[in-house]
């Protein structure tokens, strides 16, 4: 997979420029180059990029179906960039008008690189480059953004908030491109998908619908990141993931879209052969008399907790914990109960390890399903990949789970 943040984004711009308005001349004006070095420029990148990109024709350039796509790809990273330049203006930038359209990709690449590793000797193992080229970049970008975006503090240096704000648009803006070498490419190699693994998901959902991308795509590679909402939204923000798989956020923030799978009831889990796994409707008062391991603090379990002993005193809750793997291990060896979905114990169940106590709670449902930024567009893989969820969810929910139709 070609990184990038090596091709030369000016003639990327190029491409854009020429797709969308169908003029070289115009295309050579708004990047400052003659015609014939836009046009050596445009071939070079065919040439590394091992496919036309436009049609060569007697009265000027048509871009190809791979053209327009790249062309697309370019024009959403460069307004990420653009945007991330307006946030991290506190006051009006000093540097040039449109710097978007003035940032190189080696500049890119030296200040990711900084961002990423925390200092210009991890950025220079990182990337090969030496260092005094490294410092000379960013400073090419400051200069270029009228921004400053690193702050010496003692022996080491740190990203200010331009900087920080920056970089979430320059890993969107690599993220828009990347996706759009992967729309081109002549096979599915090129093309990952980046996902973020919530608890609820990882036990059965996300492995049958991983399952069923690799039936139709074989050779796309899966990168799975597991943690909590708090965890993976900022790397979704970042474009570090593609999307989240989880619980749904309510309200769901403005910057995030969120589309539901199914609504998931929950039900109190204890271990097998628990004094309470034979009663069919326990009360508040034989459920208080056992320990509890309860959700963390302002996470979707503990406030469901909270609503189930509302108005009462609540019972021991000696455990807080954010894993389901931890959680159910103490199940299994203690009379401690949990309240988790039906999803996330399911194999548990199934083997008779643990058991669900009483009945699926009413009034205590969750809705499950993805997040991704709210002007992300799928690759044609990850929308395979959004349909194999949902066909997993269709082919394969627990009985307590109600699928979202629609």
């Amino acid at each position: 997979m070609i990184d990038p943040l090596t091709l030369n984004l000016r003639h990327l711009r190029a491409l854009s420029a020429i797709a969308t308005g169908g003029s070289v001349r115009a295309a050579a004006d708004a990047i400052s180059l003659s015609q014939p070095a836009l046009t050596q420029g445009l071939a070079k990148l065919e040439a590394a990029l091992g496919i036309g990109l436009f049609e060569r024709r007697p009265n000027g350039m048509l871009a190809t179906p791979a053209g327009l796509v790249l062309g697309a790809r370019t024009q959403a990273a460069i307004a990420c960039l653009a945007a991330a330049l307006r946030d991290a203006s506190s006051v009006p930038a000093r540097g040039f008008g449109r710097a978007e359209w003035l940032i190189t990709a080696t500049q890119l690449r030296a200040f990711l690189a900084l961002a990423e590793a925390g200092s210009f000797v991890g950025a220079s193992a990182a990337t090969g480059l030496s260092q005094p080229a490294l410092h000379r970049a960013v400073r090419d970008l400051e200069h270029v953004t009228g921004l400053v975006l690193v702050e010496r503090r003692g022996r080491g240096v740190a990203l200010s908030i331009a900087g920080r704000r920056l970089t979430r648009g320059a890993r969107l803006a690599r993220s828009e491109l990347t996706a759009g070498l992967a729309e081109i490419a002549p096979d599915d190699t090129a093309t990952s998908l980046l996902i973020g693994a919530m608890p609820l998901c990882r036990a059965q959902l996300l492995p049958a619908a991983i399952t069923r991308l690799l039936g139709e795509v074989p050779r796309v590679r899966i990168d799975v990141a597991e943690g909590s909402w708090r965890e993976l939204v900022e790397p979704l923000r970042d474009g570090s993931l593609d999307l989240l798989i989880g619980a749904l956020r309510h309200p769901c923030p403005p910057d995030l879209e969120q589309r539901s799978l199914f609504v998931d009831r929950l039900v109190i889990v204890g271990r097998a052969g628990h004094p309470l796994a034979g009663a069919t409707a326990p009360g508040l008062a034989d459920l208080s008399h056992y320990p509890w391991v309860v959700g963390r603090t302002g996470s979707p379990l503990r406030t469901h907790w909270d609503r189930l002993f509302a108005g009462s005193t609540p019972p021991c809750a000696p455990v807080e914990c954010g894993s389901v793997m931890t959680t159910r291990g103490i199940l299994q060896r203690s009379d401690c109960l949990t309240l988790l979905s039906p999803e996330q114990v399911g194999l548990e169940i199934q083997a008779g390890a643990l058991a669900i106590i009483g009945t699926p709670l009413d009034g205590h449902e969750r809705s499950i399903g993805i997040t991704t930024r709210r002007d992300w567009q799928p690759t044609r893989v990850q929308a395979l990949f959004l349909q194999s969820l949902h066909d997993a969810v269709q082919d394969g929910r627990l009985p307590e789970s109600e699928l979202v139709l629609g």
